[in-house]
């Protein structure tokens, strides 16, 4: 079976070139394509020209547009790259009969509340790219294509930028680290996005001795590690974390403070409540997730 994979360069696609390398044939295309294929998700006609010449059995649409504060100038962009293309997607994977996976998430909520939010819950998106991943959402649903959609939170990957990595590189610089400590979340490796989607479209296949082809496990989950917290004490973790793995390391930061996220006014507005509820994809799925504290750990002696 060929699985096409768009965004193979990013932290998620990354990861699902190795994870996805069990099942079958892997296409995996960034946004410069590859030869006469095409992976610019602004490249409506390109892309559907691509999906037919492939022909795959699943589409992995890992790319996006994530610069969150970015689209509020850019909407039209983040339109396009993050509702536009997934509708074409889904519209040329019913064609061929071929299952759409795509990535969403928790932005499509309005953060209110502590209680984590569950897959038929109400969306209500504060900015313009959680509209955007809403309406691509919207737009897969409504083609009547085979997918499941994973909606997750607080994506890192040893791989490229992320939170931690800016924590321990502010630590090093400054003496005082003020971190926001009103909003609530559980930050997920893309490595543990990867392993679920390949675990699941396993399932859904019927792999393995014994099994059965699962066809009405699809639509729509949530996925995130276990547990939640505040970037303010995701912050004291990494830094704890960090002394432990390499107690040579120079720290300047004395302390770290909490401050609120009107001390930290951004472009586009962020949920306060993040949280992800993953019951049904662990029911469904029969997986247990682990808690955002091994991911995290794993990582920094990874990076360290």
């Amino acid at each position: 079976m060929k699985i096409l994979l768009l965004g193979k360069g990013g932290q998620v696609g990354w990861e699902l070139q190795r994870s996805l390398s069990v099942l079958g044939e892997v296409v995996a295309l960034d946004r410069h394509g590859d030869k006469d294929l095409c992976g610019d998700l602004t490249n409506l006609r390109g892309l559907a020209e691509t999906v037919r010449r492939v022909q795959p059995g699943i589409i992995v649409n890992a790319a996006a547009y994530t610069a969150v504060d970015q689209a509020e100038r850019e909407s039209d962009l983040a339109h396009a790259i993050n509702a536009v293309a997934p509708g074409v997607l889904a519209q040329e994977a019913m064609r061929i009969g071929a299952r759409l996976v795509h990535y969403s998430t928790d932005y499509v909520f309005d953060g209110s509340g502590d209680a984590p939010w569950c897959e038929i819950d109400t969306p209500a998106p504060l900015n313009v790219y959680g509209r955007s991943k809403l309406e691509g959402e919207q737009a897969i649903h409504r083609s009547g294509c085979s997918h499941l959609i994973f909606r997750t939170s607080w994506v890192y990957a040893a791989r490229g930028g992320n939170f931690a990595k800016t924590m321990l590189r502010l630590a090093r610089e400054r003496e005082e680290l003020k971190v926001i400590d009103d909003q609530w979340g559980a930050p997920t490796g893309a490595d543990l996005l990867a392993d679920v989607t390949a675990h699941v479209l396993r399932t859904v296949a019927g792999h393995g001795v014994g099994a059965m082809p699962r066809p009405e496990l699809q639509g729509l989950y949530h996925v995130a590690a276990s547990g939640s917290t505040t970037w303010f004490e995701y912050a004291n973790h990494v830094l704890e974390q960090s002394l432990i793995a390499q107690p040579s390391i120079k720290i300047a930061a004395k302390r770290i403070t909490a401050i609120s996220s009107s001390a930290y006014p951004t472009s586009a507005q962020r949920p306060r409540n993040s949280r992800l509820n993953t019951a049904k994809l662990q029911t469904d799925f029969g997986l247990s997730l682990p808690s955002w504290q091994t991911g995290v750990t794993r990582m920094l002696r990874e990076i360290l």
